[in-house]
Formats: structure tokens, C-alpha cells, sequence
């Protein structure tokens, strides 16, 4: 839906046009001046606006001004009584969309509304476009050619073209959201948007308002409008992250969403209607999740109508050294390094590791050796010590008559073994909690909570 802004000092000027333009389908939102404009502009997702010209304290001509300074791709449509060729060259030249006369038939706002409009999509795509060129994301680089990722691949390829709901499984780390954004650069909505929301990394109410947005006064800091990812993604692909991290309650309107394409805001009573292709991933065996009541069936089969897997690093051995040398490559050029190759003796340690991060670790090594390698040929000794299995200052291995002494009450010594397991895996995870749960299989809220118990900060 998109949010107009009339700006007038005539109060009932901006009742009529609220009228009007609310029965188009539009949300609109009024000013009665162009200052009180500026603030609403600051606040909410504008798609246009549409400004009187003649108005006390700040003209629509020095409104514009500071709209174009602040937000220079957003369409501005000047309207006024008084009509003079010369105000109609200064609103263009001052960057107007166009130009309109009042008294004004509505056919003829409602399209050069329609044409603004279009015209600042195209902008939103094509900036979206070079975004996507710029993090080189898209089929030609996922690189592998096992096996099993010319199988993800040729399955990419044919689901793409469909309207297919996708669920991506895999490890952490294994490139989930680059196999999602390939399937929406091969599909229909290549052209459009493409948005990626992490559940994991949100609590329930943050992840409610980015997903569905809010209203004005919705929560404490609710100060304006916004607009949810999927009112974002509208058109275009919404890649949901580590899907089973969502709760009960934000399964449900997801639910109704894949079922009906509508939802409401947080706050809000008017429904909204999208046209989205969901892509879900996710770190965990979504069928047992089903099956330990902690994800809702139906909403299973919703998002499972087509699967890909995408295997660990460490079965598809074949694809490491083809990996190794891509982002060796890219770090190179980044660093302005020129040609750095890897020694036979490096090569045969990053084949001989097992890869616990998949694909993203390996990356880290490589970007890291790239930086701190002293020469044109990374040695083993500009790699990681653990790639050798060598010690790396991680806490030893747990030895219970160590830590837990025998006479230690059962629930005393679970929360001991807790404690440690906890503080393991924030040193292995560099104190990132997303990670840490995942190494320890549990949720991120879950975690938090363990901190607090533990008195850990992080």
C-alpha cells in the first residue's frame, strides 16, 4: 500500500484529499504546513508527496527544497491556485515530479499520481538491482561443483520460475541466503525486491513489527508509521531466516499470510494485501520441531513445498579448494593485494579440516590470511592454529571429576556443567549469541535468559 503526503494550510482541502485518496486504496497521511511535513517525513515511509504551493511560514517551493536535500528519490507533486508559468518552471527545476493546477479535475491527479508512483518504483528496483550486482550474489557465484550443489543448483533453476514456496535447510554457515536470493534472481520477480529478515536475531515483539509493521502509538516508541518486510517485499521475494526460531503466536500470522497474502499492522485494522514469494531457511530439522510441538504442522507443509538441502562443507570435500581459491581471488582484489596463491602444504590443511563454520569460515580464514600473509603465497603459518588441530586457548574439555566434585547434588552439578558449556561456546562463537545458541542447539532467547541466570555478560 502505498503512503501519500498532502501537505496544505487549508484544513478542509486536506479532509477532501484525504477522502479521496484513501477511496483509491492509498494511506495517506496530512500536514498543515511544510514544517510539520518535514517531521512526518523523518518518521514514516513515504511514497510521495503532494504539496500546495502558496503557504505561510515555509512555501511548497522551500518545502521541496529540503525534501529533495533529505530524500532526493522521493516524487513531490506541486499544486497551486495560482498558476504561472514561471512558478511551474521553479518547481521543476527545483526537482518537482510534475505540476498541477487547482481547481483540478481528480482523473487527472489520480494519474500523475499513479505516474509518480511507478516512476519511484522503478528507482527502488534498479537501486536494489546494483545492491545485489555490488554483494555479487546470484547463481554464477555459488561456487561448487560436487555433486550435490550441481543437483541445489539445477533444482534452483527449475523452482525458480515457479510460485513456489521454498524451505532451504543446512548447517550454519552452508550459504542458505545466497541459494534464496539465486532463486529470486532466476524468477519472474528477478526485477523487484528482494528482503531477508534473521528470526533468531529479534525478540517476538520486534520481529511482529518488522515483519507486519506498525502504527502510530502501537507501543511506547511506535512515534510514526512504518512499513513491515512484507509490505516491503511486495512483488518481489522475503527470505525468512532461521524460521524456527519464530513463536507460536508469530507462526500463526505467518500462517494466514502464505495462506491468504493479507495481514493487518501491529495496531492496525486495515488489511493489506501483497502479492510475496516467501524463500524460509533454517539450521534446525524442521520435522522434528513438528513433531516436539515446538512448530506448527500446518505451517510445515506451507513453507515445505519445495526442499533443498544444502550438505556441510565437510561432505562435499570436492568443493574446498574451488571455494578456497574464489574468495582468495575476491580478498585479494578487495586488499589490492594482486596474485597471492596458496602453498601445497596450506591446500592440503584446509582439505584435511572438517569445517564446523561450512562455507562462512572458510571465507573468514581465507579473507584473514589474504590481510596478514606477508607475501605472494599463503604458508600454512598465516592460517588459524586450529586448522591443525593445534591448542588455540579454548577451555579444555570437560572433566567432570575436575569441575564436579562427587558429592555435589545433581541439580547443582547440571548447572555447573551448564555454566561451562555456555561460556565454551561464547569463546568459540567470538561472543556472538546468535552463534552461541546455535552451537548449543538452543534459542537465542533461551540464551539470553542463561546469561542472566549465570550472571554472563556478553
Amino acid at each position: 500500500m502505498d503512503t501519500i503526503l498532502v501537505v496544505d494550510d487549508e484544513t478542509n482541502y486536506l479532509t477532501v484529499m484525504e477522502a479521496l485518496l484513501g477511496s483509491e486504496g492509498y494511506e495517506v497521511l496530512t500536514a498543515p504546513g511544510g514544517h510539520e511535513a518535514l517531521k512526518i517525513a523523518s518518521s514514516a515511509d513515504l511514497d510521495l508527496v503532494l504539496t500546495d504551493m502558496k503557504m505561510p511560514k515555509m512555501n511548497g517551493i522551500e518545502l521541496l527544497g529540503e525534501l529533495k536535500r533529505l530524500y532526493p528519490d522521493l516524487p513531490v507533486i506541486m499544486m497551486t491556485a495560482y498558476g504561472t508559468v514561471e512558478k511551474a518552471v521553479a518547481a521543476m527545476k527545483a526537482g518537482a515530479f510534475d505540476y498541477i493546477l487547482k481547481p483540478f479535475k481528480n482523473e487527472e491527479l489520480l494519474v500523475t499520481i499513479a505516474r509518480a508512483l511507478e516512476h519511484y518504483r522503478l528507482i527502488q528496483q534498479n537501486r536494489m538491482l546494483l545492491q545485489d550486482l555490488d554483494r555479487k550474489y546470484g547463481a554464477p557465484n555459488i561456487v561448487g561443483e560436487s555433486k550435490a550443489m550441481r543437483e541445489i543448483l539445477a533444482l534452483v533453476k527449475r523452482v525458480a520460475t515457479s510460485r513456489a514456496t521454498v524451505l532451504i535447510s543446512g548447517e550454519s554457515g552452508t550459504g542458505k541466503e545466497l541459494v534464496a536470493r539465486a532463486i529470486h534472481q532466476q524468477s519472474p520477480r528477478a526485477g523487484k525486491t528482494f528482503v531477508s529478515v534473521n528470526c533468531a536475531a529479534l525478540t517476538e515483539t520486534l520481529l511482529e513489527s518488522e515483519l507486519f509493521g506498525h502504527e502510530r502509538g502501537a507501543f511506547t516508541h511506535a512515534v510514526a508509521m512504518r512499513k513491515g518486510r512484507f509490505e516491503l517485499a511486495d512483488g518481489g521475494t522475503l527470505f525468512l531466516d532461521e524460521v524456527a526460531e519464530m513463536s507460536p503466536a508469530l507462526q500463526v500470522k505467518l500462517l494466514r499470510v502464505l495462506q491468504e497474502m493479507e495481514f493487518e499492522r501491529v495496531g492496525g485494522n486495515k488489511t493489506i494485501k501483497v502479492d510475496v514469494r516467501v524463500v524460509a531457511a533454517t539450521n534446525r530439522e524442521l520435522k522434528l520441531e513438528v513433531d516436539a510441538g515446538r512448530f506448527r504442522e500446518d505451517l510445515y507443509y506451507r513453507l515445505n513445498v519445495v526442499h533443498l538441502h544444502i550438505p556441510p562443507l565437510r561432505e562435499r570435500r570436492e568443493d574446498i579448494a574451488l571455494l578456497a581459491t574464489h574468495f582468495l581471488r575476491k580478498y585479494a582484489q578487495e586488499n589490492a593485494r594482486g596474485d597471492i596463491h596458496l602453498s601445497p602444504e596450506a591446500m592440503k590443511l584446509l582439505l584435511q579440516y572438517t569445517w564446523p563454520g561450512n562455507v562462512r569460515e572458510l571465507e573468514n580464514v581465507m579473507e584473514r590470511a589474504v590481510i596478514l600473509c606477508g607475501q605472494d603465497r599463503i604458508t600454512v603459518n598465516d592460517l588459524p592454529r586450529e586448522l591443525a588441530g593445534e591448542p588455540t586457548g579454548e577451555p579444555p574439555k570437560l572433566d567432570i571429576d575436575r569441575f564436579v566434585p562427587l558429592q555435589t547434588p545433581l541439580p547443582e552439578a547440571l548447572e555447573q556443567i551448564e555454566e561451562l558449556m555456555i561460556r565454551r561456546a561464547l569463546e568459540r562463537s567470538g561472543q556472538v549469541q546468535v552463534r552461541a545458541a546455535e552451537l548449543l542447539g538452543i534459542t537465542k532467547s533461551l540464551l539470553q535468559y542463561k546469561l542472566k541466570k549465570y550472571h554472563l555478560t556478553v
